[in-house]
């Protein structure tokens, strides 16, 4: 898709609201890292808006992405919108051209990230690893989703579902985040982006690579991808294909850091921050500065870490238990790491120069009043206060940098550090980007080919009831003396009449890349066959899981 200086794109948009993907616009694929820009249009008396997003990546190619937001949602008290009484069911039977279902579940992710929003909204939409799991259950009883995962760390909050219907998935998950973040729809769409089926999968394993990082091949996201598989399994909605899902984007993950070299080099969040730190710091004083680091979780661990190898030989460690820091004492040795408990945080940065926060704390540890209190920082040492809060929520209240002598900086702030290197971070990126599109080719070929599973099970139960059915018809004449070895010739001789009469339509069923057929053609005939031999068809399956689904709410809500 060219784009000059502006662009104009035409729109066939029905007047019943809801949302409206554009993707077919543009077969390019999703980037990894975007700066977005937004064009409105209102076409009064409609109630609807259009909300084209269009991607700038790295390459100079766009990627359009476009919603209409109907009045329901967005609730911006214009008269004359009246909400449609028709059920969910009936909505799926009526809607014209497809415009409610897609004729399969879409696996789809709603996520707000260090690209697209900013701490101060993220921290409300953070979810505790420890609430995933009520996350998941909360998600899949909503009427239209069916599996669900959550991936929420310092730089996002994504969540993979797969909807019987894609727009009122979206809608169900989008009211969901609202309610638990207490964040305004209105708001959460103007910083959510959403993707679908295979750009969905795409995204994903980018993330596990991390080539959507805000530091290229940070290590630490696989682990929080693996977290995911681990935390969730065995919650009901954490199921095949969102489950399939996150595995083979592990299995890309590994690939990428084991066949590139995109580790080699890379930094951390925590090593981000130690650089940061180092920035901000007189370099005279550096050496000399008096640390402090509250928590020794995964992400604490990382920072001392990080601060021994720049020279960093004595440092202070606020935590809840002493078994992490003495853990970590043992594993560094050369340095003397001292343990305070969380009663004693304030005395400790009392004394320190630098604060580093990483914990999980919902509640900020510093508010302004008891940063106020604390004694001047040595003139030698800048006369403030470094605080570099890389938690999410944060740990530091906002107000404190409004005090003279202190100075914070969020995981926000650490793209200043990132951008070094940037034309050879971008070269890994494309050697990376390689080795994702094959794992996403691989992975979309499994997932179509179990598209047609139910047609093809359906159709030999189908060919095997009518089959058992002649097989007793001809025994029976044939009288009882007949020979067993006789009446198993006739079994043989109609088993493979029947299997021979169904090897071309299960070929054609075949979407394992063998042979040379479009999705779209192995689609048709699996419904041409549906149509033909009166198997169920897949919109009837979708019936029955949403009827189910809001028989099951009704009867919880009653």
């Amino acid at each position: 898709m060219a784009v000059a200086s502006g662009f104009a794109t035409s729109f066939a948009v029905s007047e019943t609201g809801g949302s409206f993907n554009c993707d077919n616009l543009s077969s390019t694929s999703t980037p990894s890292s975007v700066d977005c820009f937004r064009h409105q249009v209102r076409f009064f008396g409609s109630g609807t808006r259009i909300k084209p997003l269009v991607y700038w990546t790295k390459s100079h190619s766009l990627r359009p992405r476009c919603e209409v937001v109907s009045n329901s949602v967005v609730n911006n008290g214009e008269k004359g919108f009246k909400r449609s009484s028709l059920s969910a069911l009936e909505l799926l039977k009526t809607s014209a051209a497809d415009r409610y279902s897609k004729m399969s579940s879409s696996i789809m992710v709603i996520g707000l990230n260090i690209h697209t929003t900013p701490v101060e909204m993220r921290e409300k939409l953070s979810i505790p690893e420890a609430q995933w799991a009520q996350a998941i259950r909360e998600l899949c009883s909503l009427n239209h989703i069916e599996e669900a995962a959550v991936l929420s760390t310092c730089n996002r909050i994504e969540i993979y579902v797969s909807a019987l219907a894609q727009n009122r998935g979206i809608k169900e998950v989008t009211e969901w985040m609202s309610k638990y973040s207490g964040v305004p729809v209105t708001e959460l769409c103007q910083h959510r982006f959403l993707l679908y089926n295979q750009d969905a999968t795409q995204h994903l394993f980018e993330v596990a690579a991390g080539l959507d990082s805000l530091v290229l091949g940070e290590g630490q996201i696989l682990a929080q991808v693996k977290q995911v598989v681990k935390n969730s399994q065995g919650v009901p909605g954490f199921g095949r294909k969102i489950s399939e899902l996150f595995k083979h984007a592990i299995t890309a993950g590994k690939r990428v850091r084991t066949e590139t070299n995109i580790s080699s080099g890379s930094v951390s969040v925590s090593s981000a921050a130690v650089e940061l730190a180092l920035l901000k710091l007189p370099e005279y004083s550096s050496s000399m500065a008096h640390v402090l680091i509250v928590g020794a979780g995964k992400m604490g661990k990382l920072v001392i870490k990080h601060l021994v190898a720049k020279g960093f030989k004595k440092m202070v460690v606020v935590n809840r238990t002493e078994e992490r820091v003495a853990a970590i004492r043992e594993e560094l040795k050369d340095a003397d790491i001292i343990y305070k408990p969380f009663s004693e945080m304030l005395a400790c940065a009392a004394q320190a120069d630098v604060i580093f926060t990483c914990t999980a704390s919902e509640a900020p540890l510093f508010i302004k009043e008891s940063v106020q209190a604390l004694p001047s920082v040595n003139s030698e040492d800048g006369g403030r206060r470094l605080f570099i809060d890389i938690s999410v929520p944060r740990n530091v209240e906002p107000s404190v940098s409004e005090l003279e002598g202190a100075c914070i900086y969020n995981v926000d702030d650490l793209k200043e550090v990132v951008e070094a290197n940037k034309e050879d971070r971008l070269r890994k990126k494309m050697e990376a980007e390689v080795i994702i599109a094959e794992e996403v080719k691989q992975f979309e070929a499994h997932k179509n080919s179990l598209e047609t599973v139910p047609t093809i099970k359906k159709l030999r139960a189908y060919a095997e009831r009518i089959r058992a059915a002649e097989i007793d018809k001809c025994l029976s004449k044939m009288g009882d003396d007949l020979p067993q070895n006789k009446k198993k010739a006739i079994y043989d001789l109609s088993l493979g009449i029947v299997n021979k009469l169904l090897h071309g339509p299960m070929q054609h069923l075949k979407c394992d890349g063998t042979e040379n057929r479009t999705l779209s053609e192995i689609l048709e005939n699996m419904h041409a066959l549906n149509r033909i031999f009166s198997l169920d068809t897949e919109i009837s399956v979708l019936e029955e899981k949403i009827r189910a689904k809001i028989e099951q709410n009704q009867k919880l809500s009653s």
